[in-house]
């Protein structure tokens, strides 16, 4: 069966057209999937009953149960969400967290089920690519979980590259923002990428797209400043240079709403000395933007380690000194598998 939810309105008129409804329908599903959250396509009581009927010859409404939450000291909480792939014969698992903080619940969701960015120190990157979600498999993250009708803001953050998903991401960002959907402002969204600054077609590389298409928060997973260091972490470094992705975001004015972050993972005699710090005082100089220092979370069989705090403060210090505003993220859901570079789509 074909889903309506991931469809957008202009998607959906061509769903009613299919099936004789009226033009105007589309907005009454719309409501019904999007604002009314409903499960059947029984339950859209506006639309006769000999249309429903005939919707649902090819079509459901397509949300799908997660299948297991686990709950951090903190109050995290991260959803395991089943997806199937390779004509039903595998099932594979991805992750969305839950963040509360005081007024603000934020869901961390997943693009993708794996993700062929490779980062060494992602436990995402160890899964290698199983293809993209499409719009319905992002949506539904939205929709399931037990906090949808509190949730505040939003960051494209978990598993996967968003910019290597573009066309799907952005057909979520829209039914999140639009009227006819959540109707969020896209200042309430932040989409997270090490920077696809390039297209394997020669056309407009997805960052390009994302910056001229789309009005949401971007954050760059930089975690090194210099290329050479950064490909040995971060393999994608050498078809997407940092450099390259610096120099377009400096083409786009961050001085007003919408901004633009840097994610800086902390390694311990990696990235975190002082030739770091001032290089990243060069790099990013004349740009409006912040730097996030996030401690590295240990993952299975990685030589890496984290940083000391005391070295972390001392390098967040210099990078505030020079005039580049820097904090240092709050780690949330350690405990649970379901901070930064943790996610991997398993069962705890």
């Amino acid at each position: 069966m074909l889903k309506l939810i991931g469809n957008t309105l202009e998607e959906l008129k061509v769903i009613c057209a299919e099936v004789g409804l009226p033009t105007y329908a589309a907005k009454q599903i719309a409501d019904w999937i999007y604002k009314k959250k409903v499960r059947q396509i029984d339950q859209m009581t506006n639309i006769s009953k000999a249309f429903r009927e005939k919707l649902s010859e090819k079509y459901e409404v397509g949300r799908v149960a997660y299948a297991d939450v686990v709950i951090s000291s903190d109050g995290t909480k991260k959803y395991l969400f089943p997806i199937e792939r390779e004509g039903g014969a595998k099932l594979y698992g991805i992750e969305a967290v839950m963040i509360p903080d005081k007024e603000r619940a934020t869901l961390c969701v997943s693009s993708q089920p794996g993700c062929r960015m490779a980062c060494k120190f992602c436990m995402t990157g160890r899964q290698g690519y199983h293809g993209s979600l499409d719009a319905s498999e992002i949506i539904n993250q939205y929709l399931e979980v037990d906090e949808c009708e509190q949730l505040t803001n939003t960051v494209f953050m978990g598993m996967g590259e968003p910019l290597d998903n573009w066309d799907n991401v952005k057909k979520v960002i829209e039914i999140l923002t639009a009227d006819y959907g959540f109707g969020w402002s896209p200042k309430r969204i932040t989409l997270s990428t090490i920077g696809v600054n390039s297209s394997k077609d020669g056309g407009v590389s997805p960052l390009k797209r994302f910056l001229d298409e789309c009005s949401c928060h971007l954050a760059v997973s930089l975690h090194n400043p210099f290329g050479n260091e950064r490909v040995e972490l971060m393999p994608m470094e050498k078809p997407f240079p940092i450099e390259q992705t610096i120099g377009l975001i400096k083409q786009y004015d961050f001085t007003g709403q919408r901004r633009v972050s840097f994610e800086y993972i902390m390694f311990a005699g990696v990235n975190d000395t002082k030739r770091h710090a001032d290089a990243l005082i060069r790099m990013l100089r004349g740009l409006e933007c912040r730097m996030n220092l996030i401690r590295f979370h240990k993952i299975p069989d990685s030589d890496l380690a984290p940083s000391p705090i005391p070295v972390i403060e001392a390098f967040k210090s210099r990078l505030n000194d020079a005039g580049l505003l820097t904090t240092l993220r709050a780690s949330r859901g350690e405990d649970i598998l379901a901070a930064c570079g943790m996610l991997s789509g398993k069962k705890k």
